[in-house]
Order: C-alpha cells, then structure tokens, then sequence
C-alpha cells in the first residue's frame, strides 16, 4: 500500500485560534528566519517577553561589541595539572563578585558576550501613527500553518474589520514575503512598521531599542524599493524592502520606517544579506510558489513514519511530535553553521553554538533520507580545522582539539564546565561515518577524511596511559556529558559514556583508513583495545568511575550502549539493569529533553521495545512537545531543538533497525499495538 505523505503531514498542520506566548511560528529554510505571532508578523512582542520571543535571524548575522582593552582567552585560563603531570591551561575560571572590575572579570564577561547573533529587526504591523497594536485589540484570530506548502496563513479582526495575512520565507534567498489583504490598509488605519536594534550580548534578546547612537540605518529609497545600509560597529549588513503598487514607505525615526498602503492589497518582501543586494529579487507570488515547491519536495523525498495504523492510544501523539520536529529542525538546524540550542529564535548563551549538541540537533537527517542537510554544517568542521589543531596545540595535544561553546570564528567561549567537556570530540566521526553509510564513496571519504584523522589523533593523545592498572584512562582535568562533577577538584576519570565514544570513534578513524587504502595507525589501536573499563557500582553501569554522582543530570552511562554503537565493552545485562533503574529512580525534573530518545536508543539495542516507547513519550515536564512543535526546558530556554533532533533519531531507528537489530519491520517498537509503516529511511549504525 502506497503511503499518503500528503494526508499523513496535513493531518498535524498547526491551527491555533487564540494568541499564545509560548507558541510563536517560523518559516525559515535552515540559514534564515522569521519567528512571528498571531498576527502573520511581529507585531506584540512584549505579549511574547515571557514566552518564545520574536525575532528575525540568519546563520551570517553576528555581532561583536568593540574590544579596547583586547580581550584575548589566555586573560581567563587557569592551570590544571593533568594525569601525566603536565600544566594545561582552560578557561574555566569565571569572575568573583568582588573582581568584576578587574582585567581578569572584563576579560570574563567580554568573551563570554561575544560574538553574538543579531536580531536583524523587526517587522510588525502597527496604527497608522507608528502607535503599537494591544493583544487585546485583536478579535476572531485564526491561524494555520500549512506543513506542504511552507507557509502561515493567519486572519483576525481589528477593529470590527477582517486581516488576512500570508507569510512565507524564500527556499534559497534570506527573503522574507508577505501578503496582507485589509480594508484598514486603504483606509489608513494599519501600517507596516520596520525597526532596527542595537545588538548586545544579552542571554535572550539581543536587542537594544535605546542604543539609538551606537548604530546607524542609512537608506536609500528608488520607487518602490529601499535599501538600509546597517552599521553596527564594525558589522555591516543590508536590508532591501520592495512592496508592490499603492504604498510608500516612510522613515519616522533614525531607525524606523512606516509602509503605508493606499489600496486593500499589499505585498511586500524583506531581504537580508552580509553583502549589497544587487538586482530585481523575487515576488511575493514567486517566493510563494517556490516555497510550495521547496517543501513539497522535502515532505516527499525525505523518510516517513506513518502511525495511522496503530492501536496505542500515544501514537498519535508520537506521530505530530515527529512531523513538527521534521519541519523545525529544516527550519532551525539546517544551516551552514552548527545549530544554536534555540535555533534561528532569539538567542540561548547569546546565540553560540554548542558542539556536543551537534549531533542531536543534526544526526537525523542522514537517517531520514536528507543527507545533504547535515552536510551544510559540516562544512564547518572543514573550515575550522586549522584554528582545531591549534586549539590542541595550547594544551599540549596532537590532532585537532573541538570545543564545547563557539561562535562562528571558532573561539572557545569560557565556561566553568564547557571548557573541560570533551564528548563532543569523537562527534565530527560520527557525523562523517553517518554521511558515508549514505554515501559511500572516494568522494565522501576525501571531503571528511582530514576532519576525521585529526579528531583520532586528538582523542588517542588525550588518554593517558597507566602503568599500575595497564590500561588507558580519561581524565582529569575533564566534565561528564552530565556536567554534575566539575574539574576544579581535578579527581573527574573515566566516565562511561565517553570511554565507549572513545573506543567506537578510534575504531571507526581506523575503518576510514582501510576505505582509503592507507595502514592502520597503532596508537589509535593502542588506546581502543587498551581503555579503562566501564565503571561498574551496585550492579550497575555508573556516569564516572570517581567521584560518585546520584541519580540527576543527563543519564548518560546508558549512552553508552545506545547513542554508542555495540562496541563489544558493554555487558547487556549490566546495560539492563542502568536502563532500568534510570526509568524506576532517576530525577527527571533535572533532565533535558534529548535525555528521552537517548533512553529510548539504549532500550531498543537492549531488545527492549517497550521501554524504547515508554522512555520516549515519558510524561515529564521536560518531554512536553508544544502546539507548535518546539521542546520547552525552563523559563529561560522555552524551546530546545536538541529534543527534536533526538526524538527523529530515535524514532527513525526505532522504524528502520540499526546494525545488529532483529530482521522483522520496526524493531524498534512492540508488536503489539504498534503497526508502523515507514519508508525512505536509513539503518542507525
């Protein structure tokens, strides 16, 4: 029987009728979006403060602060002495209250602040006089996003009078297309309003309304079109509205504008760029159907799940969790850079990006069939491997060293715990690999091959070997995936889940030499075949070996038999007995929303189908998926793509198999109750 993907993605379009601060919508295409509210357009965003915020990001649009006392990373490293008695700088130390007026304090805040993303304005509807529009004003609201054709319809009363609003983001180009249709726009009562900001380091908005000297709008105006120039310090960028016949814009502040229409019908476009827009850009119409287009054709090439047929009442539930999830993760997560945790939305740790969330934010797209979209990021990697290498230089290592927390020029951010994580480094090999088993070929290997040799070669130079236990360990100075145990003790060693990373990543570098033709290199089979073993404690795999950790945090032990491939080190049964303990006592108030799927992968490698379902529709705060899709954690961070990201590979896993799974249709899921039907997706390693 055909699968209908058509009915199986309309089926969970979102519709909502009443404003809600916590569900805001995009459209995006991966390097470019545009978040909004009931309206079409961003016009309440104080009614959004508390909520998901408002905002209009691309992957290219970042901003630093000027730097007159020439900050650099060394003004906050503090020396640890490592296994082998070698001093190896970090930067871990942050300021004490009483030090914030020192070099060492600045130096602290200043990297910590930037680069930062920029909210490249904002476009919202507003009275004819620039007066701001109330929430309580709006009647009758209704809005629809439509999955297959990538656009939001959205219609409400202001006034007593109808507004239509259509909204959509071009494929290609960071353009932004709207159509507004409104007996108030002839009459004069509703305009279109543009506001630049200042950018600034702050953790969520990265606006500043009142720095109105500090930044500059420059404009230039040709019939139906205007060009902004926008300078923010150093940072330039360019801004080109066009609008169709009837309207004209104009400028009532330093960085403001009003687009009145003297006619029912208005369109207008919004284009971004780090460079000048030359030439005509594309209509609303064109921008419209090459939306419909773009999207048709995701929704139709890529992996499908379809659920219809099963008789667990939570199917459903999974099923619009993994629609949403497919099209907020091609929204958000892929671009050209690394994802931020909350994507192309106003920012989380000011808009960096964190690589140990890489995989879970971009992984699945090799496993649903959509490949060429993790690769966009992976780029990256390609492009920073010089300033990796040096990064593994200044603590003494061979190899190219990855950090935890960076912008887009690859400087380490400092952070107490992100400074000494290291189960991001054997992630590019695992990207890689994932990449190859879609495409295996000459040409994959030689793109990767250098990002992957020189992450081996870090990961063997970093283990220390032993002489009294015989055996290769990890640690300190180092942080757990769980990020509980710090390093300023310096007692961390041997945490489960990066000693099986370790070994699977070594021996994957191994296998990509062998594809090539080249010998195996001995030290990397030296520090696989020779690590520490798992930490083992009441009969059951623990995060580290010292110190002790309680049952809070991320689950990570179970990572490795799960997220890991079998590497033959883990015992099932011990694997068993850690699952289940997790799901019986763990604190999943002090959880992330990627800790579900990861429990959900060990539990299916465990033959364990039951529990892949329990652990992955938990009823935890953390594991709520909203109306609109997105993953809330806390206040501060009311959307998590990390989430999204895991819950497609799971569920793709789960649908698909992985090596080694049972040869029967979605091992990953009961028998009973669950009649999945999936095509278009990959085996998980």
């Amino acid at each position: 029987m055909v699968m209908d993907r058509y009915d199986i993605v309309a089926r969970h379009s979102v519709h909502r009728t009443r404003p809600d601060p916590h569900e805001p919508l995009s459209v995006g295409n991966g390097e470019f979006a545009f978040t909004f509210d009931v309206t079409g357009l961003q016009t309440i965003p104080d009614f959004h403060a508390d909520g998901i915020r408002l905002g209009t990001q691309a992957q290219w649009a970042w901003h630093s602060a000027p730097n007159p006392e020439e900050f650099r990373l060394e003004d906050v490293y503090t020396a640890y002495r490592t296994l082998d008695g070698r001093i190896v700088p970090y930067a871990t130390t942050p300021p004490d209250s009483d030090q914030l007026t020192q070099r060492r304090g600045r130096a602290w805040r200043w990297l910590r602040e930037n680069p930062h993303r920029i909210d490249l304005g904002r476009i919202g509807f507003v009275r004819a006089d620039g007066s701001p529009i109330r929430v309580e004003e709006l009647r009758e609201t209704s809005q629809r996003l439509d999955l297959w054709r990538g656009r939001v319809e959205s219609r409400f009363q202001l006034d007593g009078t109808p507004v239509h609003v259509t909204t959509a983001c071009d494929p290609e180009l960071d353009l932004l297309a709207v159509r507004v249709e409104s007996p108030l726009l002839a009459r004069g009562d509703l305009a279109v309003g543009i506001r630049f900001p200042y950018a600034v380091g702050d953790w969520r908005d990265p606006r500043d309304w009142d720095a109105v000297d500090r930044h500059a709008s420059e404009v230039t105006v040709r019939g139906s079109r205007a060009d902004v120039r926008r300078v923010l310090d150093d940072d330039v960028h360019y801004v080109a509205l066009t609008w169709s016949p009837g309207a004209r814009l104009k400028q009532v502040d330093r960085h403001e504008f009003l687009l009145h229409a003297e006619v029912s019908l208005l369109e207008f476009t919004v284009g971004f760029s780090p460079t000048p827009i030359v030439g005509t850009g594309p209509s609303v119409a064109d921008v419209l159907a090459a939306a419909e287009t773009s999207w048709a054709e995701f929704w139709a090439a890529g992996g499908q799940i379809d659920f219809s047929e099963c008789t667990d009442p939570r199917a459903a539930e999974l099923e619009r969790r993994v629609i949403l999830s497919q099209y907020l993760t091609a929204v958000h997560c892929a671009g050209s850079l690394p994802p931020q945790e909350t994507g192309l939305v106003p920012n989380s740790w000011r808009g960096k990006f964190h690589l140990e969330m890489h995989w879970w934010h971009s992984a699945h797209f090799a496993l649903w069939n959509r490949v060429h979209l993790l690769e966009r990021s992976l780029g990256w990697y390609e492009s920073h491997l010089p300033k990796a290498r040096e990064w593994a230089r200044r603590h003494g290592y061979a190899g190219a060293r990855w950090p935890k927390q960076v912008g887009p020029d690859g400087r380490e951010t400092p952070s107490d715990i992100g400074a000494v994580l290291i189960w991001q480094q054997p992630h590019p090999i695992y990207l890689a690999e994932l990449v190859w088993r879609c495409r295996p070929g000459r040409r994959t290997l030689a793109r990767f091959a250098d990002v992957v040799f020189a992450t081996a070669t870090f990961m063997a130079s970093y283990a220390t070997f032993n002489p009294d236990r015989g055996c290769f360990v990890l640690g300190p100075p180092l942080a757990s995936a769980q990020e509980k145990a710090t390093p300023k003790r310096q007692v961390t060693r041997n945490p489960a889940f990066e000693l099986a990373y370790w070994q699977w990543g070594l021996r994957t570098a191994q296998a990509w030499r062998e594809r090539l033709g080249l010998p195996r290199v001995d030290a990397w089979d030296a520090v696989a075949n020779n690590l520490a073993p798992l930490p083992v404690r009441d009969g059951r795999y623990v995060e580290l070996e010292y110190p002790p950790t309680g049952d809070e945090g991320h689950p990570t032990m179970v990572a490795a038999l799960g997220f890991v491939p079998d590497t033959g080190v883990v015992d099932s049964e011990l694997m068993r007995a850690t699952l289940r303990h997790v799901l019986d006592h763990w604190d999943f108030q002090d959880t992330w929303g990627w800790d579900y799927p990861l429990l959900a992968m060990t539990a299916c490698r465990l033959g364990e189908p039951h529990l892949a379902v329990e652990a992955l529709l938990l009823d935890t705060p953390k594991n709520r998926y909203l109306g609109n899709g997105h993953n809330p954690q806390r206040p501060d961070l009311p959307l998590y793509l990390p989430g999204n990201g895991g819950l497609l590979y799971a569920t793709a896993m789960m649908a698909a198999g992985w090596d080694g799974a049972p040869d029967r249709p979605a091992p990953g899921f009961p028998e009973t109750g669950w009649r999945v039907r999936a095509e278009g997706l990959s085996r998980a390693p």
